[in-house]
C-alpha cells in the first residue's frame, strides 16, 4: 500500500508543543464571503451587506426582546410593590401570622356596656289631684277659681260681678238643691256672677271631700235643684221669681251649677239664645278652671 502523503487526507501529524518542528492544528475556518474565483482577493460586497443586515436584525430582535423582558420585570416589580402596599395597609405592625385569631377578638356584645331595662314612670293624672281633699291642697277661693275682672269666651266678654264663699252650702241654694248638698256633705259653696248685656249668670261650685260625693250630688240633682243667684255691686236681682235656665255637672270632688236669666223679672224662653249661651260658657269655664287646678298640682308634684 502506498503510503499517504502528508496533507493528502492521511492522518494529521500531532502537534507537540515541545517539538519545534511540529505545527499547531488550525481551527476549521468558516467560509468567507470572498469570491474565490477571482484573483486579487476582492471582497464580495453583496455578501457582506447581507451579513450586516442579518446581524442588524438580530440585534434589533434582541433589543426588542430585551425591552419586553425589561417591561415584564418592571411590571413584576410594580405588582410586588402593590401587593406589599396592600399588605401593609392590612397589617402594618407585622405579618398576618402575628394577628390575633377571631376567637381572641372581643365581640361587640362584650365591649358594649349593657344597662338594665328601665321604664319612665307613668305621667301624673291631673284629675287625681282634684278628686280628693287629701291631695287637693292648693289655695281655693273665688279669686283662685275665677280670677280677674272679666272673662272672654270666644268673642263674648263677660264682666265679673259679686262673689261669695259659703261654708253652709244649703243656704246658698234653693229648690231641692240644699238637700242634695247637705246629704252628700258639701263643705263649701263658692259663687260668682257675670253679666253680658241684659243677661246675668251665677255659677256655684260645691266642694266635697271625695269625688264620689260630688258625682252623687250631680246624680241626685233634678230640674228644681238650683243654685241661688248672686246680685249686688251693680248687678240687679234676677232669677228670684222668674223662669230661668239652670245646669248641673261635676268634675273630681267638685259639682258646679249655673243659673242664668234676665234681671228685672223677665222669663227665659226657648228663644233666649243669649241666656243659654251664657249659661253654657260659664259652665265650660268652671270645668276648665277645676281641670287647670289639677294640672298645676300634678306639674308641681312631678317637678318636686
Amino acid at each position: 500500500m502506498r503510503p499517504m502523503s502528508f496533507g493528502q487526507g492521511g492522518p494529521q501529524s500531532q502537534w507537540d508543543p515541545w517539538k519545534p518542528q511540529s505545527q499547531q492544528p488550525q481551527p476549521q475556518q468558516q467560509p468567507q464571503p470572498w469570491n474565490s474565483g477571482e484573483s486579487g482577493s476582492t471582497p464580495d460586497w453583496a455578501a457582506l451587506a447581507e451579513a450586516s443586515e442579518a446581524r442588524t436584525k438580530r440585534r434589533r430582535l434582541l433589543f426588542v426582546g430585551g425591552g419586553a423582558l425589561a417591561t415584564v420585570a418592571i411590571a413584576g416589580a410594580v405588582a410586588v410593590a402593590v401587593v406589599s402596599a396592600g399588605g401593609s395597609d392590612q397589617a402594618s405592625d407585622g405579618p398576618s401570622s402575628q394577628l390575633p385569631s377571631a376567637a381572641d377578638i372581643p365581640s361587640a356584645s362584650a365591649t358594649n356596656p349593657s344597662f338594665a331595662p328601665t321604664s319612665a314612670p307613668p305621667p301624673l293624672d291631673p284629675k287625681d289631684f282634684v278628686s280628693s281633699a287629701k291631695k287637693d291642697k292648693a289655695p281655693l277661693g273665688p279669686d283662685q277659681l275665677f280670677p280677674g275682672t272679666q272673662l272672654t269666651m270666644g268673642e263674648t266678654v263677660y264682666k265679673k260681678g259679686p262673689t261669695a264663699d259659703t261654708r253652709t252650702c244649703g243656704s246658698a241654694a234653693q229648690g231641692t238643691l240644699p238637700k242634695v248638698l247637705d246629704t252628700n256633705e258639701c263643705t263649701r259653696l263658692i259663687r260668682v256672677t257675670y253679666t253680658q248685656g241684659d243677661t246675668a249668670v251665677t255659677v256655684g261650685v260645691a266642694v266635697f271631700d271625695e269625688e264620689a260625693q260630688a258625682a252623687k250630688a250631680k246624680k241626685d240633682a233634678d230640674k228644681k235643684s238650683i243654685v241661688r243667684s248672686l246680685s249686688g255691686g251693680g248687678v240687679k236681682s234676677f232669677c228670684t221669681g222668674a223662669v230661668c235656665r239652670s245646669t248641673t255637672n261635676s268634675y273630681g270632688r267638685y259639682a258646679y251649677f249655673t243659673v242664668a236669666g234676665f234681671p228685672g223679672g223677665k222669663d227665659v224662653t226657648e228663644k233666649s239664645t243669649e241666656v243659654f249661651r251664657a249659661g253654657d260658657d260659664l259652665a265650660e269655664f268652671s270645668f276648665q278652671q277645676i281641670r287647670r287646678r289639677g294640672e298645676a298640682q300634678a306639674s308641681a308634684a312631678a317637678q318636686g
